[in-house]
């Protein structure tokens, strides 16, 4: 069983046509900061940051600044948490571009762990991408409800780790 999953784990995802579209178009960041601005003003006011998405992983940022900070002079959870969140989410968003009929996705639990003070920009990165596009797929195929749990590491730029994130995914086909 063990061979099966790490086959199933190391599979090569193809992006489809609107999946390359929304992958371009979300990693521009005139784009993308019109996109925080309308959806996450919270993010956009943050200076939040999308600076790679892919099959495979996706890494966010958050910087260390007035607006994010807390009493305690590092990034308030709630700003890491937004952060973190964004690279899963946008893993989660980028499966589920062009299937019919479409795929719903909220997420269903949270959980962190905070190891050291935000004292910098933080970068948050998830490399549960497989895990997520197999999840599209078995959803695509069942026909069922299919939750993933994925966790993103919360990283300063000189790689200390300050906060581990697992967000739980569930996916579903709506009604065609």
């Amino acid at each position: 069983m063990e061979n099966q999953t790490t086959a199933i784990e190391n599979e090569v995802f193809e992006l489809n046509a609107k999946q390359l579209a929304y992958q371009n178009s979300v990693l521009k960041s005139f784009k993308f900061k019109l996109f925080l601005f309308a959806k996450v003003p919270l993010g956009f006011f943050a200076g939040m940051k999308l600076l790679e998405l892919n099959q495979h992983r996706a890494q966010a940022s958050m910087p260390f600044k007035w607006l994010t900070q807390n009493p305690f002079k590092s990034i308030y959870f709630a700003a890491q948490s937004m952060a973190a969140e964004l690279s899963t989410a946008s893993l989660a968003l980028l499966a589920i571009q062009g299937k019919k009929p479409s795929i719903a996705t909220i997420i269903v639990g949270l959980e962190a762990e905070f190891v050291k003070k935000a004292t910098g920009k933080t970068y948050f990165t998830c490399e549960e991408g497989t895990r997520v596009f197999n999840a599209i797929k078995e959803c695509e195929t069942t026909g069922e409800a299919v939750t993933v749990k994925l966790k993103t590491v919360g990283k300063m730029a000189d790689g200390t780790v300050v906060s581990n994130f697992w967000f739980t995914w569930s996916f579903k086909q709506r009604s065609k």
